[in-house]
């Protein structure tokens, strides 16, 4: 490690090594406290905001392909994955994003931050040779990035595949049972009375989660200037000198310096003058560019830290995706070249056509996002359902539903009302289908067959829940039909209880939507039951 330099002070003497390691510790721990700081404080944002927040954030990432877009423009626009990442980790951990819908952002993320190594490569317009060896090492980071994409999308949009995988891997450093989300607090709410009072100065969420964010970037690009002038990595000549010996020392170089600094952008900009003066070949650089991605999901750790189950998840999969990447593009022989020689014949290309750069750029991290967020808002189906709620003391209300339905994709969204005035804002319940498992509002349905049952536990204590019948075509109000319902009975059976219930509940497989439900006493009276009147497809 270089050491920092020796700064004269106002009385000539130097000041000794000690006090500029505290110096520099102090600083470091500043950053760290603010970054955390900032994450808990955009939660508090999303909690002021409520669930009119968190329905534009649902409606906007619920198709996967719209996420991953979205998650590209944000990063390429801030320049930062770092930042990108923790929002979607505090996004996830507050609630207002499921896992499933977080990852294509954490994809699309790892796509735009290398918009600015690519940028860093069209500085080298003027010089023939040199641009086109800049190109080719500045567009290496994003094909190693979009193929994976190519790979590692459809699986997950198909089967789950990183989500389900990070969330198995999470339960090693959470507890297996705990709440898919809980109070996102840091260090044990060491934040919490400042941000109460901010919050009883600044009463808008919008607001404070403007603060959130500017707090969260700037301490993420003062860590960085904090670490790389620490480790004395100014300038490229600098950076060449012990870094790429060899393959592994070259991806182990780049995944510390990133994990240090925090950004792969930095790192992976340094890259690509080396290469384009020919300091180092593009492929002696390829395994540094790789540890680089795996060095920058220290971050997203970072941001889910002592968090539940859903943060730490998300973490585990932005590290999955960049991991797995290098376990196909490292050492497998022929596919490890794929993204070395596109990026070799875009770099080629650009000699011929000098606009081919720039309208890679405008391409691939504006217009195509662009587009494609647009086309995907036509994407959302609406339904209207009117149920017709009966209490025992004969009371009778109505609660109209608004189901929006994302076309291509296993999430739904309904927004309730009631006709009473006691609501002073819609509920939203969330509805995620995945083959044979329906998840409503944290509730699981599993559809199989008739007599299956399960044990859970819930806030009311341990049940059972089984599947009384299945009915082929359920009939409700003007003759109107569901195709294949669910009959489940829940029985809470401890702690025992003398006024135990039975609640049974109707479930339709074809619109992942439930058609009535019953709650029955231990004399099979119905003391409560809501059933559904009208549904009306838009």
């Amino acid at each position: 490690m270089v050491l920092p330099p020796i700064v004269q002070t106002p009385s000539g003497s130097q000041p000794s090594r000690w006090k500029i390691y505290a110096r520099n510790s102090a600083l470091i721990i500043a950053a760290l406290l603010i970054f955390l700081f900032s994450l808990d404080l955009m939660i508090a944002a999303l909690e002021q905001l409520g669930n009119v927040a968190t329905e534009v954030i649902l409606t906007a990432t619920s198709n996967p392909f719209t996420g991953l877009f979205i998650g590209l423009l944000v990063t390429a626009i801030i320049q930062s994955s770092s930042a990108t990442t923790s929002l979607v980790v505090a996004l996830v951990a507050s609630g207002s994003i499921s896992l499933q819908g977080a990852v294509p952002i954490i994809m699309g993320a790892n796509v735009g931050t290398t918009i600015t190594s690519t940028l860093v490569s069209l500085s080298f317009i003027t010089k023939r040779k040199e641009f086109r060896r800049a190109v080719a090492a500045g567009t290496y980071h994003d094909f190693f990035n979009i193929l994976t994409v190519l790979i590692l999308f459809p699986l997950e949009y198909y089967f789950g595949f990183l989500s389900e995988l990070a969330r198995s891997l999470s339960k090693i450093f959470a507890q297996p049972n705990g709440p898919l989300v809980t109070d996102f607090t840091m260090l044990g709410g060491l934040f919490s009375p400042l941000i109460h009072f901010l919050k009883g100065i600044i009463n808008n969420g919008f607001v404070l989660g403007v603060i959130a964010i500017a707090l969260l970037f700037g301490s993420i690009l003062f860590f960085r200037k904090i670490i790389t002038n620490i480790m004395g990595f100014g300038t490229p000549e600098r950076f060449q000198q012990f870094f790429f010996k060899n393959t592994y020392k070259s991806f182990g170089w780049g995944l510390l310096t990133t994990a240090a600094i925090r950004s792969s952008t930095v790192t992976t900009s340094l890259v690509v003058p080396l290469v384009a003066k020919k300091v180092v070949k593009l492929q002696a650089a390829a395994p540094f560019i790789l540890g680089a991605n795996i060095g920058t999901t220290v971050t997203a750790f970072l941001a889910s830290t002592f968090n539940s189950n859903a943060a730490i998840s998300i973490a585990l999969a932005h590290f999955l995706f960049n991991f797995i990447g290098v376990l196909i593009f490292l050492p497998i022989p022929y596919i490890k070249d794929l993204p070395l020689k596109l990026a070799i014949g875009l770099g080629k290309l650009t000699i011929k056509y000098r606009l081919v750069g720039f309208s890679y750029v405008l391409f691939t991290f504006f217009f195509i996002p662009f587009a494609l967020i647009y086309l995907g808002k036509n994407l959302v189906g609406l339904s209207e359902a009117t149920y017709i709620v009966k209490e025992k003391d004969g009371k009778i209300m109505y609660r109209n539903l608004l189901i929006k339905k994302y076309d291509g994709n296993q999430f739904s969204r309904w927004t309730t009302t009631e006709d009473n005035k006691e609501l002073s804002e819609p509920n939203v319940i969330s509805v995620y289908r995945r083959q044979n498992i329906l998840i409503i509002n944290n509730e699981l349905f599993e559809l199989n067959r008739p007599g299956f049952c399960r044990d859970g536990e819930d806030d009311n204590g341990k049940f059972n829940m089984c599947i009384r019948e299945i009915i082929p075509t359920y009939t409700f109000a003007k003759g109107e039909k569901q195709l294949q319902v669910y009959v489940f009975e829940k029985q809470s059976y401890e702690p025992a209880r003398v006024d135990s219930t039975t609640v049974r509940t109707y479930v339709s497989a074809s619109d992942n939507l439930i058609v009535k439900k019953e709650t029955v006493n231990k004399h099979g009276q119905i003391i409560k039951s809501e059933a559904l009147q009208k549904l009306v497809k838009k």
